[in-house]
C-alpha cells in the first residue's frame, strides 16, 4: 500500500551536491526531501580529507557568495589552511583547506537536520515516476513499505552509487563507498528513459596510523598563518591547526608497483570504467611517467581526534598485500600500519550532454542532476552543481526563468557549460586553465560577481546583503580615493617613497599610477600619515583594490571580450529551429547542431567546426524566421524559460 507524501522538491542523495541541493531548495522558502540510505553519511568526505584546491577553492568561493553552506563548513572545521600558487599570477591563486573530516560531516548533519522546510528521509529509491515526459515524483522503500513522494521537481546527485562496484585486488565488493551499499536500479531506468549511461572509475588510497610513520624523515608542510578563511560571511577558524608532511616515492616503490601490475584491476581488464586522468592512481602514474623517478605523496592528517594519515598520491586498486609492500618502500612509511586499503569504485553515470544549463534534462522536464552523476570528480565539482541545480529547481516550480551562469562570470559557468556543451569520458576536474577569463574571475571577487545572484534568488539573507553592499562601498570609495589624491615629490609622502626607491615625477603623480608599479604595493601607500583614510582598508578589500589596479589593461582588454560573449549568450536559439532550414549551413554544422541543440549562440560558437560565419548564419535565421515554427516566438534575452 502506498504512503504518499507531498514535496515541492525531492533530492536523491546526501553528499556534497545533495547537501547543497537541498539547502538551496529549503532557503528559498520551499518544501524539499532529501532522500539518503543513512543520514549518517550526510556530508561524508569519501575520500580526500580537504576543500579546495587549484581551480577548485574558486569553486567554493562562488558557491559561498550564492549563499552556500561548503565555504562556512570548510571554515569551522578545517584543521590547516594553505594558499597555492602564491608565487604566480593572482588568476591563479587557489585556496585549499585541511578538513576534520569527522566534525565536516557532523556540523553539515546539523546543518541539514535544522534547516526549516527540509526532511531527511532515510530510503532507498526504487524508481522515478514520470508522466508525459516530466517528473511526477519518486517511489521509495522504507521500513518494509513503499511510499510515493510527489513533487514537481527532483534532483539526482548518485554519488557513485549507481552500480558501483569496489575493487582491491581481485576482491570485488558491490557499493559506492567502503561500507555502504550501492544504487543498482536507478541507472537502468535512466536508460530506459532515453538517458546515456556511461562507467566511469575513481579510487582513493589506503589510511596509515599515524604513531607508525617517522617523522624524521619527513618534509614539514606548514599551513598559513594566518590562516585566510574561504567565507565572505562573518565565519571564524576555531580549530587547532596542523602539520602535514611531503615524503617522496622511488625507485623501489615503483619496481614494486610495475612486477604486479597484472594484479591490479586497472590492467588485468576487470575495471572498464575511465578513471581521472588529473588524479591518477599510483600504478597509472608509474606505467604513464616511467622517466619520472618520484612522485609526490603528501601525509595529511584526517581528524585531530584520529590516528588516521591520508597518504595524497598514492590512490590505488592494487592487492592489500602489494599496497603494503610499495607503501613501506617509502621514506617514512617503512613501519607504516594500515588502518584500511586502498580501493578503485567503478560506477554509473550519465552523458551531461542531456541536460541544459540549468542542470535539467532535455529528456524529462522537471528532472535535474548534479555531482558525480554528471560525470565530475571532486567534492567542490559536486556542491557547484549542487547549489546550480537547487536554485533552478525551485526557480521552476516558483515558475520563474532558470539561473544560467556564464564562463564569463563564474568557474561554475565554465564547469556547467564544459559538461553540457562538450560532455566528458572522464572525471572531470576542475582547473583554472579552463576558464578563459581567470583573472576577472578570481577568489577575492566572487562575492561582486555572483552575491548579487544569491540576493536576488533569496540564499543571501538581509544581514549578509547589507555586509555586501558595505563592501562595494568601500571599494567604491577607494576606487575614488586612489585617482584623486595626488602626492608631490616635496611632501611627506613623497619623500618617504623616494627614500624607498619609488621615483615621484617633479610634476608630481596620483595614487592610482603609483600604485601600478611593481615595486609599490597599497599596504606601502596606506601607511602613510598623509594617505587618505578611504585606503584604511581590511585585507580582503586591500587584496581585490590592488588586484584591480596593478591588472586594470589586462582586465579590460578581458572585459571587452566578456561583453562579446555576453551578446552571443543572449540570443537564444529558439528550441524547435530546424537547422536544415538555415541557409549557409554545411551538412556536417546541421547535424552537429541539431545533435546538440544549443541554447545560445555562445553555445554554438563553443562547438568544433561552428564557424564566425556559420553564427552568422544561425543568427540571420533566428532574425528572419528561417527554420523557425510560426509559433516559435520566444524573445531574446539571457534566461530561459519553461
Amino acid at each position: 500500500m502506498f504512503h504518499v507524501k507531498h514535496f515541492d522538491v525531492i533530492v536523491i542523495g546526501g553528499g556534497h551536491a545533495g547537501c547543497e541541493a537541498a539547502l538551496a531548495v529549503s532557503r528559498m522558502g520551499l518544501q524539499v526531501a532529501l532522500v539518503t540510505l543513512s543520514a549518517e553519511t550526510i556530508g561524508v568526505m569519501s575520500c580526500n580529507p580537504c576543500i579546495g584546491g587549484v581551480g577548485k577553492g574558486q569553486l567554493v568561493k562562488e558557491i559561498d557568495a550564492l549563499g552556500g553552506e561548503m565555504g562556512i563548513n570548510a571554515d569551522y572545521t578545517g584543521i590547516q589552511f594553505r594558499r597555492l600558487n602564491t608565487r604566480k599570477g593572482s588568476a591563479v591563486q587557489s585556496s585549499r583547506c585541511q578538513s576534520d573530516k569527522g566534525l565536516y560531516a557532523a556540523r553539515m548533519q546539523t546543518v541539514i537536520t535544522g534547516q526549516e522546510r527540509l526532511t531527511v528521509i532515510e530510503a532507498e529509491v526504487k524508481r522515478l515516476i514520470t508522466d508525459s515526459g516530466s517528473i511526477k515524483g519518486v517511489e521509495i522503500a522504507t521500513a518494509g513499505q513503499t511510499e510515493l513522494l510527489e513533487a514537481p521537481a527532483a534532483l539526482v546527485t548518485a554519488g557513485t552509487f549507481m552500480k558501483g562496484v569496489m575493487h582491491c585486488g581481485e576482491q570485488l565488493t558491490r557499493g559506492g563507498r567502503i561500507g555502504e551499499a550501492g544504487s543498482y536500479g536507478l541507472s537502468d531506468q535512466l536508460a530506459e528513459l532515453g538517458f546515456v549511461v556511461q562507467r566511469l572509475k575513481t579510487g582513493t588510497p589506503p589510511r596509515l596510523k599515524a604513531e607508525s610513520l617517522d617523522y624524521s624523515l619527513l618534509q614539514v608542510q606548514h599551513g598559513d598563518d594566518p590562516p585566510r578563511r574561504f567565507s565572505f560571511s562573518a565565519t571564524e577558524i576555531p580549530l587547532r591547526q596542523v602539520q602535514c608532511h611531503l615524503t617522496f616515492t622511488n625507485a623501489q616503490t615503483h619496481k614494486v608497483i610495475s612486477d604486479n601490475l597484472s594484479l591490479s584491476p586497472l590492467y588485468s581488464g576487470r575495471i572498464k570504467g575511465i578513471g581521472p586522468r588529473y588524479c591518477p592512481s599510483i600504478e597509472d602514474k608509474v606505467v604513464k611517467f616511467p622517466d619520472k623517478p618520484r612522485h609526490q605523496v603528501f601525509l595529511e592528517p584526517e581528524a585531530l581526534d584520529s590516528d588516521s594519515i591520508y597518504p595524497n598520491g598514492v590512490s590505488t586498486s592494487l592487492p592489500a598485500e602489494i599496497q603494503e609492500r610499495f607503501i613501506r618502500s617509502i621514506p617514512g612509511c617503512e613501519h607504516a600500519e594500515f588502518l584500511r586499503y586502498g580501493y578503485a569504485v567503478e560506477y554509473d553515470c550519465i552523458d551531461a550532454r542531456q541536460l541544459d544549463h540549468s542542470l535539467e534534462s532535455k529528456l524529462v522536464r522537471g528532472l535535474y542532476f548534479a555531482g558525480q552523476v554528471n560525470g565530475t570528480s571532486g567534492y567542490e565539482e559536486a556542491a557547484a552543481q549542487g547549489i546550480v541545480a537547487g536554485i533552478n529547481a525551485a526557480l521552476r516550480v516558483q515558475g520563474e526563468a532558470p539561473l544560467r551562469l556564464s564562463r564569463a562570470e563564474s568557474y561554475i559557468g565554465v564547469m556547467v557549460d564544459d559538461l553540457v556543451s562538450r560532455g566528458t569520458n572522464e572525471p572531470y576536474r576542475m582547473f583554472t586553465s579552463r576558464a578563459e577569463f581567470r583573472l576577472s574571475l578570481r577568489e577575492d571577487n566572487a562575492d561582486l560577481r555572483l552575491r548579487p545572484y544569491g540576493i536576488r534568488v533569496g540564499l543571501v539573507g538581509a544581514e549578509q546583503a547589507e555586509i555586501f553592499a558595505e563592501r562595494q562601498r568601500r571599494l567604491e570609495v577607494a576606487r575614488g580615493a586612489l585617482k584623486v589624491f595626488h602626492v608631490k615629490q616635496k611632501s611627506l609622502m613623497g619623500e618617504f617613497l623616494e627614500g624607498v626607491g619609488v621615483a615621484i615625477p617633479t610634476s608630481g603623480e596620483r595614487l592610482h599610477r603609483l600604485l601600478k608599479r611593481p615595486e609599490v604595493s597599497l599596504d606601502l601607500l596606506a601607511s602613510q600619515p598623509e594617505s587618505p583614510t578611504e585606503l584604511q582598508l581590511e585585507p580582503q578589500d586591500r587584496e581585490t583594490l590592488e588586484i584591480e589596479v596593478k591588472y586594470e589593461g589586462y582586465i579590460d582588454i578581458q572585459a571587452q571580450e566578456i561583453q562579446r560573449l555576453k551578446k552571443l549568450e543572449s540570443t537564444r536559439i529558439p528550441e524547435s529551429m530546424d537547422f536544415f532550414l538555415v541557409p549557409g549551413l554545411s551538412h556536417e554544422v546541421r547535424e552537429k547542431l541539431t545533435r546538440q541543440r544549443p541554447e545560445t549562440l555562445a553555445d554554438a560558437a563553443g562547438l568544433s567546426g561552428v564557424t564566425p560565419a556559420a553564427l552568422t548564419a544561425i543568427l540571420a535565421g533566428i532574425k528572419n524566421g528561417k527554420g523557425r515554427n510560426a509559433a516559435d516566438t520566444q524573445p531574446t534575452t539571457g534566461h530561459s524559460s519553461h
